[in-house]
C-alpha cells in the first residue's frame, strides 16, 4: 500500500500557503470592500452605501455598461452551448468510438489551448480572420470563443465519460437498441452531470475572457470585460469596483454550481 505524505507537516508549509491565498485574494477583497465606499474617492474610506451599484444601473455609463454586459451573456450562453455540444460529440467519438488512426491527435488539438499562452491563441485568431477578409464585430467574438471553450467543456464531460461503463450501452444494445438509441437513451443521461458542468465551466470562461476579446472584436463593440478595461483606462472609479464585484460574485456562483454538480455525481 503506498504511503501517504502530509505536506502540512513539513517546516514553512503553512506560511507559504497563507502568503499565496494573500496575494491572490486580498486585491479582491478590496475591491469589494471599496465597492461599497460612499466616497467617490478609492482611497478614502467614508461609511457603507449602495450609491455606486445604483450608478451601474442608473448613471451616465450605465447604457454603456448594460449594452456590454448583454453582449457578454449572449456570446457566453451562445458559445457555451455550442461548445459543449462539440466537446460532447468529441468525447463520444475519442472514448466510444474505438481505435482509428488520429485518435490521439484529435485529442491532442481539443487539449491544445490549455496549453498555448492565450495571447498566442488571440494573435492567431486575429491574424485567421484578417488573412480570410474577415470583419471583426459580435460574429468574431463568439467564433474565437467557441474555438476557446471547447476544451474546458470536454474536460468534465470526458471526465465523466470515462466513469461510465460501455456495458450499459452494450445492455441496451443487447435488448435491441440501435447505438443511437443506445446513447440517446442510456449514455446521454449519464453523462448530464458532466455536460451540465462542462457547459457552466464553459460560460464562465467565455463570460470573463478579455485577451481573446480585445483582440478579435471590432470597432465600437464591447463586452463587459473591455468596457471595465476601457474605463479603468480614464482612471479607477468606485462603479467600476462595484461592477467588478457583480461580475466576480457572477463567475464564483458558476464555479461553485460546476463543483457542486461534479462532486455530486462522484459522490452518487
Amino acid at each position: 500500500m503506498a504511503k501517504r505524505y502530509d505536506l502540512r507537516v513539513y517546516p514553512g508549509f503553512r506560511a507559504v500557503t497563507f502568503l499565496c491565498l494573500f496575494v491572490l485574494y486580498a486585491p479582491l477583497v478590496v475591491v469589494m470592500v471599496y465597492s461599497f465606499n460612499a466616497s467617490p474617492s478609492i482611497t478614502n474610506w467614508e461609511g457603507l452605501s449602495l450609491r455606486w451599484y445604483a450608478d451601474v444601473f442608473t448613471g451616465p455609463e450605465s447604457a454603456k455598461f448594460k449594452a456590454a454586459a448583454r453582449n457578454s451573456f449572449v456570446i457566453a450562453l451562445v458559445a457555451a452551448s455550442v461548445a459543449t455540444a462539440i466537446a460532447t460529440l468529441s468525447a463520444t467519438a475519442i472514448l466510444r468510438g474505438g481505435r482509428f488512426r488520429l485518435r490521439l491527435v484529435s485529442f491532442g488539438l481539443i487539449s491544445l489551448p490549455l496549453m498555448v499562452p492565450e495571447i498566442v491563441t488571440a494573435v492567431a485568431t486575429l491574424i485567421f480572420f484578417n488573412a480570410i477578409g474577415f470583419d471583426r464585430g459580435l460574429l468574431t467574438i463568439l467564433l474565437a470563443h467557441i474555438a476557446f471553450c471547447i476544451p474546458f467543456a470536454y474536460l468534465p464531460i470526458a471526465a465523466r465519460m470515462q466513469g461510465i461503463e460501455d456495458t450499459y450501452e452494450q445492455a441496451a444494445m443487447d435488448l435491441y437498441a440501435t447505438r443511437r438509441q443506445a446513447f440517446v437513451r442510456v449514455l446521454l443521461p449519464l453523462m448530464m452531470p458532466g455536460i451540465v458542468s462542462g457547459f457552466l465551466l464553459a460560460f464562465i470562461v467565455s463570460l470573463d475572457d478579455f485577451i481573446i476579446t480585445n483582440f478579435v472584436k471590432g470597432a465600437g463593440v464591447e463586452t463587459l470585460p473591455t468596457a471595465i478595461f476601457g474605463s479603468v483606462k480614464q482612471g479607477i472609479r468606485p462603479n467600476i469596483m462595484a461592477i467588478s464585484t457583480m461580475l466576480l460574485a457572477v463567475s464564483v456562483v458558476m464555479v461553485t454550481l460546476s463543483w457542486l454538480i461534479s462532486r455530486r455525481d462522484t459522490t452518487r
